[in-house]
């Protein structure tokens, strides 16, 4: 849900003081300086207030990536062009979760489902802004749709809150607004360039529909997964954006790559082969009231393409060193998504507990990471043959 608005006064055109950067992260963090040096490039902008970088902080295209940047001036480029990606977090009731099967009976989440799909039923009415392109679909770089299982409770009255104990299995769905975001992004840039917003309230608008658009897709992800391993659909124990801007405090809090972490529970990402963090987030201004949202690359994907093909095999990269199978048919994706190429997860939420940002709640180990469907022939239903 968008928060609710209450714009802030029209922003100075005067050229204010280089804003204040904060890195929160430890000496053992693995901290990019060309990340970095995006942080004081976003402080050096009209109005910036102050750059809240997170542990999993890496560069991004114009704009760092795990970073909270307050300003009065609105900046749609420090937001980026997928706006409303986040990760949601769904319980699901299945008896039995032997990877293998589970992994042949996942749906075909690169095409959107049939009329009749009872996904549907999760999201009803017209879709925000009347976009239909990727309805119901995950999408590629990192997103993902993941089976994993609550392995190791850390703060049990937390766990409790969230209805959640050691042996749950859950659904987690990262994904976006499916090409929304990217068009809402290009046409201010090709009228603005990374210039601030002429018209904050216009934009704000089509953001929010991005943010919903977002949201919505991520339950129909579930739905349709939860369906077809013969469960109910459930509603989400999380749900946070991390590419978003926040009203607040008299200005704008843009968050690229970045979790809402004030009194929110956030589930830190970690890798296909890794356990991920759900965490307590009570991050104060310093942060920018913000959490890292996942382990954060330490790699190109060039140079992980590149690494990842002399020192992995295509076998190995399916079958993770935690027992999970990733169903990925783009062998080019397998590599530049490689746990290999992203910072250690137990590093980045020892960062956020080190500096009183969150509170760990529970860690998950993956069964079944769902990244592209695998080739080869399918049921009318969209599963793979073969594998059951």
């Amino acid at each position: 849900m968008s928060p609710q608005r209450s714009l802030p006064s029209p922003a100075p055109s005067l050229t204010t003081a280089t804003a204040t950067v904060t890195v929160f992260a430890s000496p053992e963090s693995w901290i990019e300086s060309d990340a970095v040096r995006q942080c004081h490039q976003v402080a050096a902008l009209d109005g910036m207030r102050h750059v809240a970088a997170m542990p999993d902080l890496h560069p991004g295209k114009g704009a760092p990536i795990g970073a909270a940047m307050a300003s009065t001036v609105l900046y749609p480029h420090l937001v980026g062009s997928d706006i409303g990606c986040g990760i949601a977090v769904f319980p699901i009731g299945l008896k039995r979760a032997v990877p293998e099967r589970i992994a042949a009976r996942f749906p075909d989440l690169d095409r959107s489902p049939d009329p009749d799909d009872p996904a549907w039923a999760v999201a009803p009415g017209g879709p925000p802004a009347g976009h239909v392109e990727g309805r119901g679909t995950v999408g590629r770089g990192n997103h993902f749709v993941e089976l994993a299982r609550i392995d190791t409770v850390l703060a049990a009255d937390h766990a409790d809150r969230l209805g959640l104990a050691a042996g749950d299995l859950v659904l987690i769905v990262h994904s976006g607004s499916r090409g929304l975001g990217e068009r809402i992004l290009r046409a201010h840039t090709g009228a603005h360039g990374a210039g601030p917003a002429p018209d904050p309230a216009g934009y704000l608008a089509r953001h929010d529909e991005a943010v919903r658009w977002g949201a919505l897709n991520r339950r129909m992800l579930a739905a349709r997964v939860a369906h077809a391993l013969g469960a109910a659909p459930t509603e989400p124990v999380i749900d946070q954006c991390h590419n978003l801007v926040e009203v607040r405090d008299g200005g704008y809090l843009h968050r690229k790559g970045a979790a809402p972490g004030d009194g929110r529970d956030v589930l830190v990402a970690g890798t296909r082969g890794t356990p991920s963090y759900l965490v307590a987030g009570h991050a104060g201004p310093t942060a920018n009231h913000s959490v890292a949202h996942g382990a954060g690359r330490k790699m190109s994907r060039a140079d992980a393409l590149r690494r990842g093909r002399a020192k992995h095999t295509v076998a190995q990269l399916r079958r993770t060193p935690v027992g999970s199978v990733v169903v990925c048919g783009d062998r080019q994706l397998l590599f530049e998504e490689a746990p290999t190429a992203y910072k250690r997860i137990e590093q980045v939420v020892a960062d956020l507990v080190a500096h009183d940002l969150a509170t760990p709640v529970a860690s998950t180990v993956p069964l079944v990471t769902y990244k592209t469907p695998d080739p080869g022939p399918t049921h009318r239903d969209g599963r793979r043959r073969g594998r059951e």
